[in-house]
């Protein structure tokens, strides 16, 4: 199965275009874009994990690692696109418009983290793994029978791929040809289960022959592949061609969250070993270098922005007003059930409210 979905590649680790098709597409100012917003969003990463650690928001899903995934998948929507996360795609949301504070208040507990700027579509980040792949689908076919040109991308691990909910949502879509694309980074672990302990599938991309779509398999460390691989897909489903999985072959550096370890079961020299290699960042600089344009001026401006940005997003996000930990039991349901009640109050006691 391997040998019928290949890796697609545009450039090489190496900082080389292997693609003569797209070797007139990596321009130096395709190149400087792609790596500023890759830059910026590993930088918002990094701090992230900081604040975690000092207490200052919750737990955390890193993506480092990953830029190229997130950052080259988002690019290519327009603007009246969906966009479905799961609790690690923040960096594609900040990429596709999405408020740096609304997201640290998502991190801090704050329902208003889920919030998207006005006339942005994007959905709440999905904690539950894979319930996002139904509802992309759907809204993508609400956008069909309106008439609109507008395509949902939706994203998932490769750990969703063993769940119902992507099987029910691949077929609603297929059936129904629905405008999504279901973009899969496959970063070899679902928490600490590795990829060949979860399927005997060779590969995530040749799970679309069961739903009759295209299943496309891209090396997710390469922004130009992830690119234009997400664009080729959203093109077809605006033409009224149906769905595209897309499986972006990638790895997490750090741990699945900031309350796990991922040394206890996965070897942290590989992680190590790929910083140097494989590393998304790192090739486009390469890139730079093999064509004489490399400039450090260029990447401390670049740095400094991003820093004042995220610090301007955590200083809002800090001075928020106090939220209150009791609403999490008001919308559960439209009338609060005797159950909910007791477990509100019950709550409330605990932390030496009383009711509220």
């Amino acid at each position: 199965m391997e040998k019928m979905f290949p890796v697609f590649q545009i450039m090489d680790a190496n900082g080389r275009v292997v693609s003569e098709e797209h070797s007139s597409e990596v321009t130096e100012e395709r190149v400087m874009k792609s790596l500023k917003e890759m830059i910026r969003i590993r930088m918002f990463d990094k701090k992230a994990i900081s604040l975690q650690r000092q207490g200052r928001i919750g737990t955390y899903a890193p993506y480092e690692g990953q830029e190229a995934s997130q950052a080259g998948s988002a690019m290519a929507l327009k603007s009246g696109d969906w966009l479905f996360p799961t609790y690690r795609d923040h960096g594609a949301a900040m990429i596709f418009g999405h408020s740096l504070k609304n997201i640290l208040l998502f991190w801090n507990g704050r329902n208003e983290g889920c919030v998207p700027p006005e006339g942005k579509k994007i959905f709440p980040p999905a904690i539950p793994i894979a319930t996002q792949i139904p509802h992309a689908a759907g809204a993508a076919l609400a956008e069909k029978m309106k008439g609109s040109d507008n395509a949902a991308l939706c994203y998932f691990g490769d750990g969703a791929t063993s769940e119902g909910d992507f099987h029910e949502g691949l077929n609603f879509a297929s059936v129904f040809g629905a405008p999504v694309v279901y973009f899969n980074q496959n970063n070899q672990y679902a928490i600490s289960v590795p990829l060949h302990k979860q399927m005997k599938s060779e590969t995530i991309a040749q799970k679309a022959v069961a739903y009759s779509m295209p299943g496309v398999r891209v090396d997710g460390n390469d922004i130009f592949a992830v690119y234009f691989q997400t664009a080729k897909a959203l093109s077809r489903a605006r033409r009224g061609e149906g769905p595209t999985l897309i499986e972006a072959l990638t790895w997490r550096y750090g741990a699945h969250t900031t309350a796990d370890d991922p040394s206890k079961y996965r070897s942290q020299e590989d992680s190590a070993a790929k910083r140097l290699d494989t590393d998304p960042i790192l090739r486009l600089e390469r890139w730079l270098k093999n064509n004489g344009l490399y400039d450090e001026n260029w990447f401390t401006q670049t740095e400094a922005e991003a820093a004042d940005e995220i610090d301007a997003a955590i200083e809002e996000m800090e001075s928020f007003p106090k939220g209150d930990p009791s609403v999490i039991f008001d919308y559960v349901f439209e009338k609060p059930t005797w159950t909910i009640s007791k477990q509100k109050a019950d709550y409330l006691n605990l932390i030496g409210g009383g009711e509220r």
